[in-house]
């Protein structure tokens, strides 16, 4: 599946699971990073997208020395705590309880499933294809609805 990411990526990936070991609750890479991680070569993420608990969220932003920016919930997404990591050679979104604008009422975005993915000599978790289809569709953009499309084609 992870054969042939880019160096970057998979870079920014080891620092990460390097920082998650001091991580106490489950963690997941999500939306486009994991859709590269379960092989769609034609897609490159511009950042890795992580949900976990708000302990571990502001735990790892502080570890990869990243900043907490304050959310309005004025948009589509809400979080708990928000952060993002500049100092990795892929940016890192780090989220914990999140939510999403879906019909004009707030929808909770949480994971039940959570598989193990090898890069190199490490392992990385994220959402069962089925489970990222599902969340593709609850966000609803075009861009969510395509690439709920295009993980179809994993399946």
């Amino acid at each position: 599946m992870t054969d042939d990411l880019p160096d970057d990526f998979s870079a920014s990936l080891d620092i990460l699971v390097s920082a998650a070991r001091e991580l106490q609750d489950p963690w997941w890479v999500f939306g486009g990073a994991a859709m590269m991680l379960w092989g769609l070569r034609d897609w490159r993420a511009p950042d890795i997208d992580i949900m976990c608990s708000p302990r571990d969220a502001r735990r790892l932003i502080e570890s990869l020395h990243g900043q907490v920016v304050d959310d309005p919930g004025e948009g589509l997404f809400r979080s708990q705590v928000f952060g993002q990591i500049l100092t990795t050679p892929v940016p890192l979104d780090v989220m914990a309880a999140m939510d999403v604008r879906a019909g004009g009422e707030w929808t909770p975005v949480s994971f039940s499933t959570r598989i193990p993915v090898a890069v190199e000599d490490f392992t990385v978790f994220t959402p069962s294809i089925t489970e990222q289809i599902e969340t593709c569709r609850l966000f609803g953009r075009p861009k969510d609805l395509q690439r709920a499309q295009m993980l179809e084609r994993l399946r």
